[in-house]
């Protein structure tokens, strides 16, 4: 951990953001009294890219599964209530 001034941290700026870049930690102070602090931002891991087909063959739907809805079906899609009510007994 490194403390410094602010007027040395302005005319040094890019020194003391190689030394963050090390790991080390830098406080800025004004008379003597800490005001910020300087460190090296956490990046996220970086994510492999996703490969596309990896279940090909493993996953199988029925022939109807995808089929165009009959009158019936889409007249009582189309009525059905957003909330449905529960049925009392």
């Amino acid at each position: 951990m490194t403390k410094v001034n602010i007027q040395e941290a302005k005319t040094h700026l890019s020194r003391y953001i190689d030394k963050v870049v090390q790991g080390d930690v830098i406080i800025v102070c004004r008379h003597n009294q800490p005001v910020a602090e300087l460190r090296a931002v956490e990046t996220a891991g970086v994510r492999r890219a996703r490969v596309a087909g990896l279940l090909k063959g493993q996953v199988h739907w029925e022939p109807e599964t995808f089929a165009a809805m009959t009158d019936e079906e889409l007249a009582e899609f189309d009525r059905a209530p957003v909330f449905p009510q529960p049925r009392r007994a």
